[in-house]
């Protein structure tokens, strides 16, 4: 209720644990709400938003005939007519509409889980999840067998449909009548869009009112949290099995090349060079070099190497420095040395960088309860990539029931134009797409593709974010004329991407594969129509930290509840120091953000980066037990897994957005809350542009 209605001063009453009013209101109506409730003015507002409309009714009828009101909905506030200006129904109906046009990208590209056919029942996993408890006391539980055999996969038929890529840059499929089954907005309409949108986050009233929104939602959290902190830790501890350490969590965002810490890297370099010195592993200056001679061409033995000789944690000379990042991947500051143990492919067939991620996916399946999605990178360089990732999965057996693979598309396309490898972004395009969709079309031709593509749970967009770019005015180019040395900017590989992904997933949809949803880098730097142009087409984001300077944008982020895979010491390293990163306060607010690692081999120390990340944030946050089941419980919605894995994880009806206790460690009454307070909020939105009675 807003106070700011009523006249006169207010008196709490210590006996009744109340609050009365000591002098008449502005509108006669009782003004008495206990405090006992956790949000005592918003106590009407119920998961069925149409209580509101009965309370109203209610409460009519009972003061139009001079009855006293006894009933508990009572404690809100009689109803009455918002005075809504034209800005504030302005600034609603852009809120609608960018809501409106988020939902038609979704949808269309089948990015909801509902849409995938994996969530399905009789979707078979394989290899299939290790029981939930472990049968044999005389074997070791941290020892998973990961036998795979990829005859046990069963294949689907050719179709009958065909595809090609289209002038526009987007693959279109035709079924057997010659009919286009694709169906995605134009670059045109995607633009018009987000010139809309970016409208809307630079309009000074809405920025104004964005930002009381959310402040009234985290004043709200406070509020919240200092009536029912004693009763969370209560709640949390009656719930038998389950604490922190026990509930189940995702590290959402995390790069392959960099998922081990720099000790187990070291440790790993140290016993190839004690066991392996003969082994042939790089050609290079036209002569075959074995693991020995390379070190002693860096002037090296085994006794030399230490975590400072590696030189791999980004320390303060990396801050602002994105360059100088970059090179952090290189051990010892040498690209020969991450070619040979930090690549999937070089001489050795990537040998060394398999061994080194079965020990990390190892670490991993003894926790039991921590999973990861790790990014590993297309470049789009040619068509042969995605086979030679698939046969390095494959033939290596790196797979493990714990992790699932999102696929990184560095926006490189200047870079690889330069060196002859492509000619214009659209035959970037068709190196990245075109192998997809012919896996699509036979898999039985491609029999270990099709099988990385079903732990496959979407595409991320990496780079720089902080580049400067040539913003697109007027006409767009089209990819196949885009044949200069300029690098697109973020918005255009945003387009291009999803509209693949829409054609693509529409596809697969028909074939009962499964889809994939885009979930790139935005808003760790750069300007802010990255966060908007992925506000549009990803379902969720990593970083998300620029969010913070346009309140518009970060109130359309909590209402649709995007995924945000938010990495505090990542961006204390890089790009925003720790005491100044927003993820507290979008925490506070409601936001949908979990913890994530990022570069574990960059920021974190220990072989649990993820636990690490979380007790950092713990300390610095004096997060409660509770706020960090909470988020690791985001951290699963966010994730890719199978829909009948996250239903034993998180609760059954998780889909309805019902979450159980006793799997989560979240009490119900913080669960309520949230989902209380998203009610009453989208409420509130609704009644502006209605402008009607609550």
């Amino acid at each position: 209720m807003d106070n700011s209605r009523l006249k006169g001063t207010y008196i709490y009453n210590t006996s009744q644990n109340s609050i009365q009013s000591a002098s008449t209101p502005l509108l006669s109506y009782p003004t008495f709400f206990s405090l006992s409730s956790p949000s005592f003015f918003l106590d009407s507002f119920s998961s069925d938003v149409n209580m509101l409309d009965e309370t109203s009714a209610f409460l009519k009828a009972r003061t139009s005939r001079g009855l006293s009101i006894e009933d508990p909905r009572t404690l809100s506030a009689p109803p009455f007519r918002l005075a809504v200006d034209d800005s504030t129904k302005s600034i609603v109906d852009k809120i609608q509409k960018a809501s409106e046009r988020r939902d038609y990208y979704i949808n269309i590209s089948l990015q909801n889980e509902i849409d995938n056919p994996k969530n399905k029942k009789d979707w078979k996993i394989y290899p299939p999840p290790p029981p939930p408890s472990w049968k044999d006391k005389d074997s070791m539980p941290y020892v998973l067998d990961r036998t795979f055999d990829i005859n046990q996969i069963e294949f689907p038929e050719d179709s009958d449909f065909s595809f090609e890529l289209a002038d526009d840059g987007v693959f279109n499929v035709f079924d057997s009548d010659g009919e286009t089954i694709s169906n995605y907005p134009s670059v045109l309409q995607f633009y018009r869009d987000l010139n809309d949108l970016l409208e809307f986050s630079e309009d000074g009233p809405a920025r104004t009112w964005a930002f009381n929104r959310l402040k009234y939602l985290e004043l709200e959290w406070q509020l919240y949290l200092h009536l029912n902190e004693t009763v969370e830790k209560n709640r949390s501890r009656a719930v038998p099995h389950r604490d922190f350490y026990n509930v189940r969590k995702v590290d959402t965002h995390v790069h392959l090349a960099s998922c081990m810490n720099q000790k187990h890297l070291l440790r790993f370099i140290k016993y190839k060079m004690r066991t392996e010195p003969s082994k042939l592993v790089i050609f290079r200056d036209n002569a075959w070099l074995t693991l020995e001679e390379v070190f002693k061409s860096l002037n090296l033995t085994a006794y030399d190497l230490s975590i400072d000789t590696l030189d791999m944690h980004a320390h303060a000379d990396s801050f602002h420095r994105f360059d100088k990042f970059n090179l952090k991947y290189n051990p010892i500051g040498e690209s020969r040395l991450r070619t040979i143990f930090l690549k999937s492919e070089n001489n050795i067939n990537g040998t060394y960088f398999a061994q080194i991620t079965n020990e990390v996916f190892t670490d991993l399946e003894s926790s039991k309860y921590q999973m990861a999605e790790y990014r590993v990178s297309i470049y789009g360089q040619s068509e042969d990539e995605w086979e030679n990732l698939a046969s390095w999965v494959i033939d290596n057996n790196v797979m493990s029931p714990n992790v699932r693979w999102l696929i990184q598309i560095p926006r490189l396309f200047s870079v690889i134009k330069a060196s002859g490898k492509v000619s214009n972004f659209q035959q970037f395009l068709s190196n990245i797409f075109k192998p997809l969709f012919k896996v699509s079309h036979s898999p039985k031709k491609y029999p270990k593709l099709h099988v990385l593509l079903q732990r496959v749970v979407g595409f991320d967009s990496v780079d720089d974010e902080s580049k400067a770019e040539k913003k697109l005015f007027g006409n767009v180019t089209a990819p196949e004329n885009w044949d200069s040395g300029a690098n697109p900017p973020y918005t255009y590989y945003c387009y291009y991407m999803f509209a693949n992904i829409c054609a693509l997933n529409q596809y697969r949809k028909k074939r009962n594969l499964n889809t994939f949803v885009f979930r790139p880098h935005s808003g760790e730097a750069g300007d802010v129509d990255h966060l908007a142009a992925a506000f549009l087409t990803s379902q969720g984001i990593s970083h998300g930290i620029t969010l913070r300077k346009t309140p518009p944008l970060q109130y359309l982020y909590y209402i649709k509840q995007i995924g945000i895979a938010m990495s505090p010491l990542s961006n204390n390293a890089l790009f925003l120091s720790y005491e100044r990163n927003p993820f507290i306060n979008y925490f506070y607010r409601g936001l949908n953000v979990s913890l994530s690692t990022d570069d574990p081999l960059m920021f974190h120390y220990t072989k649990e980066p993820l636990i690490e990340e979380y007790s950092v944030a713990a300390q610095i946050y004096k997060f409660s037990s509770v706020d960090m089941c909470e988020l690791a419980l985001h951290s699963v919605i966010q994730s890719g897994f199978e829909a009948e894995l996250k239903k034993h994880w998180i609760g059954h009806e998780y889909l309805q957005g019902e979450y159980m206790p006793h799997k989560t460690n979240v009490p119900y009454i913080r669960l309520e809350h949230r989902k209380k307070i998203l009610v009453a909020e989208r409420r509130h939105l609704s009644n502006i542009i209605t402008n009607r009675e609550i």
